[in-house]
């Protein structure tokens, strides 16, 4: 039984001295036999793109190509407090921070996400920059103001109980909670600063 590689070399030695199968010659139309038909170049139109169909490009035209189109929408991500991921949210560039809350959670609600919020009034919510962000973002200031497109929506408090009072305030901002905590402050880091 002849071995692979010698059968492979009885059908190659015509192409090895440089002369080529009959499939090859049709492959690279150079057989007899095959006819060799030359396939007209189509034309085509320099001025496809220009916006014009007849006439010479003028300076317009390349202007035209060049102008970027005007920004009409944002899309905005909008994260909520406790929620796994971002509410995105498309508004015109005339919304303003109370009209992206207001987006923000009818979205929310719409995609039936978790956890559950007892109310979707954008009043009982504050929008931040980011969950870091202590001061929230004025309501009435147009969104391409703000220089974001990622924000974070967290609620109010309702009802904070008075130490002193024993009675019921309003809401504080987070701002204000954030002060108060750092009037606390912890015995231990008192004690650092006389080692010091």
């Amino acid at each position: 039984m002849p071995s692979p590689k010698n059968h492979r070399k009885t059908g190659q030695e015509k192409n090895r001295k440089g002369k080529l199968s009959e499939k090859a010659y049709s492959f690279h139309a150079r057989g007899g036999d095959v006819t060799t038909e030359l396939l007209s170049r189509p034309r085509t139109v320099p001025e496809l793109f220009s916006g014009r169909g007849s006439g010479g490009s003028s300076a317009d035209d390349v202007v035209a190509l060049v102008t970027v189109p005007k920004l009409t929408k944002l899309l905005l991500n909008v994260t909520i407090q406790r929620s796994l991921g971002a509410v995105r949210v498309v508004l015109p560039l005339e919304a303003t921070a109370e009209d992206l809350m207001a987006a923000a959670l009818r979205q929310y609600k719409k995609e039936a996400r978790l956890p559950v919020l007892n109310s979707i009034d954008s009043s009982g919510f504050d929008l931040h920059y980011s969950q870091f962000s202590l001061e929230s973002l004025d309501r009435g200031e147009k969104l391409v103001a703000f220089g974001s497109r990622n924000f974070f929506l967290c609620p109010k408090s309702a009802v904070v109980p008075a130490a002193e009072s024993g009675g019921a305030v309003t809401a504080a901002r987070c701002s204000k909670v954030a002060d108060d905590g750092s009037k606390k402050g912890l015995p231990w880091l008192k004690f650092m600063e006389f080692s010091l």
